[in-house]
């Protein structure tokens, strides 16, 4: 008896000697770690098992279903979008008409025109940039202000300027307040507006004698301003976007309004270009579906 219990006794310290030597008290080689390891391989073992079952029960090749575009919209321009053909390119009268059919909100909605060109807008003689005074106005309320000597301010004010101020707009300006849509200024007055380039350069309120915003008769710019004048530029993508009027104004005056700019846009035509100048036109109203219209120039 006294022989089996001195073997039990060095068999457990046999084993507790082992388990000392196995695991140390912290670190990569403790218990803890080394289960905490175990138990990390075998969820990512479960994780492949249930990826291969899924790959298993899933055809090769089949993409999720996406509905189409149309069908995402809401239930009033799906009913409107009905309207238009597809692939078919309107004359610019048509679409104009259809575009007013096909306003799908409550509100007086803007007539688009969306126009792709052939320039290249990194080439400084086909980067379009102009204004035009659309004949019917284009709907909008514009606020113009105007930084220029006292004198040429009270002239403004009697054209109809919003603001007309001399150093007292700088201290808007220095405030940040902006509550103008069109900014004019005098040629030798646009040094002190330079360091506000970068508050006013990204909304497009810096005055620019391309937008007819830098002149010396402010009188003139104001009544033009007020009366509908808009600037229109390509953008990056060499497309030009403008807006027209409202759809209120009727098929006539938008149409007239429509080809005021576009005769407008044919004049801008760099003598640079080689190949097609329009690429293509699409009217549309807010929010409303777009419609082909069939190339007015080439």
């Amino acid at each position: 008896m006294a022989e089996e219990e001195a073997k039990i006794v060095e068999t457990t310290e046999v084993v507790d000697t082992a388990e000392n030597e196995t695991f140390a008290k912290s670190g990569k080689k403790s218990k803890k770690h080394i289960e905490e390891v175990k138990a990390e391989e075998e969820r990512q073992a479960r994780k492949l098992e249930r990826a291969a079952e899924d790959a298993a029960e899933k055809p090769k090749g089949e993409k999720p279903v996406t509905r189409p575009r149309i069908e995402r919209r809401g239930k009033k321009y799906q009913e409107v979008a009905k309207l238009i053909e597809k692939n078919k390119a309107y004359s610019l009268k048509d679409a104009i008409e259809l575009a007013i059919k096909t306003s799908p909100v409550k509100f007086d909605a803007a007539l688009e025109a969306h126009v792709r060109l052939g320039v290249d807008p990194r080439q400084a003689d086909q980067n379009i940039r102009t204004t035009i005074v659309l004949p019917n106005g284009n709907g909008k309320t514009v606020r113009v202000a105007v930084f220029a000597p006292l004198d040429v301010c009270k002239a403004a004010k009697e054209a109809g300027a919003d603001i007309a101020e001399d150093e007292e707009f700088l201290k808007q300006l220095e405030k940040g307040t902006i509550d103008f849509d069109v900014l004019i200024s005098t040629p030798q007055y646009m040094p002190k507006l330079g360091k506000f380039a970068r508050l006013l350069g990204p909304k497009g309120l810096m005055p620019n004698p391309k937008a007819g915003t830098v002149t010396m008769d402010v009188a003139k710019a104001v009544k033009e301003s007020k009366a509908g004048k808009v600037e229109y530029r390509v953008d990056k993508q060499a497309i030009v976007h403008i807006g027209l009027g409202k759809v209120s104004f009727g098929a006539d005056k938008l149409l007239e309004n429509a080809n005021a700019f576009f005769d407008s846009l044919r004049a801008q035509k760099p003598n640079s270009l080689k190949g097609s100048y329009v690429k293509s036109v699409f009217v549309t109203t807010t929010m409303g579906p777009s419609i082909n219209v069939e190339n007015l120039y080439n």
